[in-house]
């Protein structure tokens, strides 16, 4: 138990001292949202990280402006999976996505799962708009996931 209780010490510092190296202030609440976001597999909404810290007692304004202050110094990044929800994902650390990366989302249940270790190329055309000439769109696949399949 000892083991496990400076295992979170830990890992708590670390995100500390990386909210602190990005540039902002280590509160309890952004430390938890970037936690969440890290152990997540896939983006995640602010009523699902809202949901998930309900029982700490943060209200949905101190989270949601969290996952705004974390996307704004590059530590999530936030997506939009064409149903008009903002999600959110941790970017950076040793052993989690640092690259831009496709996800797929299920046509049936709307599940979204990350495609790590997916690489779509596409030809940087004359006509191609200068975002996809710079690399600085996003990709989404969609279909039935193996659950509706």
């Amino acid at each position: 138990m000892g083991r496990v209780r400076a295992s979170e010490q830990g890992e708590a510092q670390a995100l500390r001292d990386e909210l602190r190296g990005a540039g902002l202030r280590a509160t309890p609440s952004r430390v938890m949202v970037l936690r969440l976001l890290r152990g997540s597999g896939a983006p995640v909404s602010h009523s699902e990280v809202s949901e998930s810290l309900e029982s700490s007692g943060w209200d949905r304004a101190t989270l949601y402006r969290n996952l705004l202050d974390l996307t704004r110094v590059g530590l999530a990044r936030r997506t939009d999976v064409g149903d008009h929800v903002w999600r959110f994902e941790a970017v950076t650390a040793k052993g989690h996505r640092t690259e831009e990366h496709p996800h797929f989302v299920c046509n049936q249940c709307g599940t979204i799962e990350c495609l790590d270790g997916l690489t779509v190329v596409s030809g940087p055309g004359r006509k191609a708009p200068k975002a996809l000439r710079r690399n600085a769109v996003e990709i989404q696949l969609k279909g039935l996931c193996d659950r509706c399949f």
